[in-house]
């Protein structure tokens, strides 16, 4: 078998079995904490699961560094049958999900942010003509922010985080956490750059009114596999809470707020280490362990 073949199917096999006992981390955080560091610890919180799944790849690249190629040793015909079920099934569906939120036709949402590499902002004609000059220029400062941070391809990293997860529902509850989340921070930085509260609550309801008309039009879909941008409204459930967190007085940033930007940088830097780490370790003791899951004599 070819090397690179049998990596892919050790790493969905022993990717997946690491990502399991994990799917249960605690999809809740702290709601009484500022939009920013609770969208900063909701965007955490997505990747905690599959970070033993990362160190398992990067050991089993480490170890295909040094395997010959082809791997000439038999596979154990249950070693295949093990990675491709379930395991093989929800890598497939995470990636044609990805791949189908990325290829499928767009949907009008009235104001949204799009592009993976270089966002930008897209306001319907037919929207704007509904909306005061004061609302528009809420709706893009939000949609700026958006495009700022680069949600769209966040949005699309943190659907593909989930769907490696599924069926678990924790996972996708982590990740309707975020989406709010993302929200509440976008609408502060946008009031917090000059947009007036109320011209934002008036573009949210009205973006929704427009949504709803758009989906009432025949052949078109909402649900189902997330969009691939960022939208202006988020999850329909909060949308009270959302406006009326509009109509109050901006929220003062806390002076401890740079410090959750901090420990997200650390997570990163300290996360890269230990890929580094499992590299290593896959190189030198890789074949100890490949060898004898799949059947093959010393």
């Amino acid at each position: 078998m070819e090397r690179e073949s049998l990596l892919c199917i050790l790493v969905m096999l022993l990717g997946g079995l690491a990502l399991q006992p994990f799917v249960g981390w605690p999809p809740t955080v702290a709601a009484e904490l500022p939009a920013a560091e609770l969208e900063r610890r909701s965007w955490r919180r997505l990747w905690y699961p599959i970070v033993p799944a990362l160190l398992v790849a990067a050991g089993l690249c480490g170890w295909a560094l040094r395997a010959p190629d082809p791997v000439r040793d038999p596979l154990d015909p249950w070693v295949l049958l093990a990675a491709w079920l379930p395991f093989g099934l929800i890598f497939a569906r995470a990636a044609a999900r990805g791949a189908w939120s990325l290829l499928r036709r767009p949907i009008d949402c009235g104001v949204s942010t799009v592009g993976l590499i270089r966002p930008q902002v897209v306001f319907s004609p037919f929207l704007a003509r509904q909306l005061e000059e004061g609302v528009i220029r809420a709706a893009l400062a939000h949609e700026r922010a958006h495009e700022l941070h680069r949600d769209p391809l966040r949005i699309w990293l943190a659907q593909l985080v989930t769907d490696l997860q599924w069926p678990w529902p924790w996972a996708a509850r982590r990740l309707e956490i975020w989406l709010e989340a993302l929200e509440l921070a976008r609408d502060d930085q946008a009031r917090a750059a000059g947009a007036d509260g109320a011209d934002l609550a008036a573009a949210v309801l009205g973006s929704v009114r427009y949504l709803e008309r758009i989906a009432a039009s025949p052949g078109t879909r909402l649900t189902g596999t997330q969009l691939a941008h960022a939208r202006l409204i988020g999850d329909a459930i909060a949308l009270r809470k959302r406006v009326s967190r509009l109509l109050a007085p901006l929220p003062q940033r806390p002076r401890a707020a740079p410090a959750g930007l901090g420990r997200l940088r650390r997570a990163g830097l300290l996360l890269v280490p230990l890929l580094l780490v499992a590299l290593v370790l896959g190189a030198v003791y890789g074949e100890h362990v490949v060898r004898p899951l799949l059947g093959m004599t010393s």
